[in-house]
């Protein structure tokens, strides 16, 4: 496939993946989609021995199914069925056969959470650049539209967030940063990425301690 080809079928895939983003959550949204897709260009970029075709098909298709985990309050995966959705969305775009694959693998082995091990440089990259996303100021504010989603407080003790299930009450934004965030940099599988990842964990780290300070739970208060 000629690189006009190329461009012209994945603005066909965007146009697809946009319309079915466009009405997902503020936290997994298109515009989540695309900062993940600017990210993986970025490492890319850094990592010229990567295949960019791979990297930006799926960044672009990482989240094609977020909407039926959300919808399911995270009881299936969306690494998982958005490995299987990408092949005839891409399988009709005409890209070939060994491309799809790739594409699938790095889909689904983007997710934290489903500990699976990317196989590929593009796949790593595609990791990297989702976690970059839930790391820094961004970050942050993706915790806290999460956390409003599921009815969640604004803000809680350490130990009511780390002795807390997902979707309760107690499920705030510090409570995915105590999880799950503060841990991102150390999983990062690129060097550049690791970079990266660093300065923005430190960002967080002193958000939420000014967090702690201002609402008075680093004081010991009673609840």
């Amino acid at each position: 496939m000629t690189g006009e080809r190329f461009e012209e079928k994945f603005s066909e895939v965007a146009a697809q993946v946009r319309s079915k983003l466009d009405s997902a959550s503020g936290c997994h949204d298109y515009d989540h989609t695309r900062r993940v897709l600017a990210n993986a260009v970025r490492l890319a970029e850094q990592l010229p021995e990567a295949d960019l075709r791979i990297v930006r098909l799926a960044a672009l298709l990482h989240d094609v199914a977020r909407p039926e985990e959300m919808a399911a309050e995270g009881k299936l995966c969306h690494a998982e069925l958005g490995a299987k959705q990408v092949i005839p969305i891409l399988e009709k775009a005409g890209f070939e056969p060994e491309l799809i694959r790739h594409v699938s693998g790095a889909v689904l082995t983007h997710r934290f959470r489903a500990k699976r091990i990317p196989a590929t440089l593009e796949a790593k990259i595609v990791y990297d650049a989702d976690k970059l996303d839930s790391l820094g100021a961004v970050g942050v504010g993706r915790a806290f539209l999460f956390a409003g989603r599921v009815h969640a407080r604004l803000h809680n003790t350490e130990r009511e967030a780390v002795n807390s299930p997902a979707y309760s009450r107690e499920d705030t934004a510090y409570r995915e940063y105590l999880v799950k965030l503060r841990h991102l940099p150390d999983g990062m599988l690129t060097e550049p990425g690791r970079t990266i990842a660093r300065e923005r964990a430190a960002f967080m780290a002193e958000f939420f301690r000014r967090m702690n300070a201002e609402t008075g739970l680093d004081a010991n208060m009673p609840s």
